[in-house]
């Protein structure tokens, strides 16, 4: 019985995952037509490829070009969309003009989702393409995602989810399709930097994307500041501490971060955690 098949790079693909890309690729032909929330990552340039594999001219691709995704990512963003050759679109969302966005509440990601799919929804009848569709996997059911109701809400369908596909499976597949972003670490919006509760503003996300775009530039590829008012905390693979760390370049890198808009600047010596400002909800949930 057949078990893996092998890649043009000489690796091998799980038959469990191909079948996964299987079930991916029939509910991609069942769907017909489809407009896509593109955000330019790892999942979203996968589900481009295979649903433009699948569907043609009948998948559109749109990003929102909005205040809280730094400028590399939609640079990206359209870059892959172009490689891939779909047709792609930018929208403007202005999540700044909500107030419940801005006041950052741990629902936050609810209403900025609710503001992007209900414009998406209208995009898509407008171009007459039959379903909304977003690069969720199954990996995400576990975290805390409130973005999901908005998902519930307009009928949004995540393919990559009700396929049972992972982020390792996802990582996998799109190497052996000679995607780019196959290794690429996650880029979520730059709000997530900011701790509930305090007020998102324009001068907070842009003193983030800079002092990220700095340490991304000192060869840091997984790197977060976390925006607590006067002070940034770093967060970073345990790899990377010794720099952070190092007297010479943790001065340099305090004086950069400070000329950005901080006034002290901190390392966090336990690392780079996914989704580590959703610590004290958990917290509270435990107690």
């Amino acid at each position: 019985m057949e078990t893996e098949k092998q890649t043009a790079s000489g690796e091998s693909i799980p038959r469990e995952t191909k079948d996964k890309l299987a079930r991916l690729r029939d509910i991609l032909q069942d769907l017909d037509s489809a407009l896509l929330a593109f955000s330019g990552g790892v999942d979203s340039s996968f589900l481009l490829k295979v649903a433009h594999d699948m569907l043609g001219e009948k998948v559109v691709a749109v990003t929102s070009d909005s205040e809280t995704m730094a400028r590399p990512e939609l640079q990206l963003a359209q870059s892959m969309a172009k490689s891939i050759d779909c047709k792609h679109i930018l929208i403007k969302t202005n999540e700044m003009c909500d107030p419940d966005f801005v006041a950052n509440s741990p629902d936050r990601c609810f209403h900025c989702k609710k503001t992007l799919f209900g414009k998406l929804t209208e995009l898509a009848r407008e171009h007459n393409l039959k379903y909304v569709i977003e690069g969720s996997n199954i990996d995400d059911v576990s975290d805390y995602r409130p973005g999901f109701r908005a998902i519930e809400q307009y009928g949004v369908r995540s393919p990559l989810k009700e396929a049972g596909l992972t982020k390792d499976d996802i990582r996998v597949l799109s190497k052996s399709m000679g995607l780019s972003t196959w290794d690429k670490p996650a880029a979520p919006c730059l709000a997530s930097r900011i701790p509930y509760g305090s007020e998102v503003t324009p001068e907070k996300l842009h003193r983030i994307e800079k002092s990220e775009e700095y340490l991304h530039s000192l060869g840091l590829r997984v790197v977060r500041v976390r925006d607590h008012g006067a002070v940034a905390r770093i967060e970073a693979p345990p790899e990377n501490l010794p720099m952070l760390i190092d007297p010479a370049k943790s001065a340099e890198i305090s004086d950069s971060l400070k000329s950005f808009g901080y006034q002290y600047v901190a390392v966090d010596l336990k690392g780079f955690r996914s989704g580590s400002l959703n610590e004290p909800l958990k917290d509270e949930q435990d107690g």
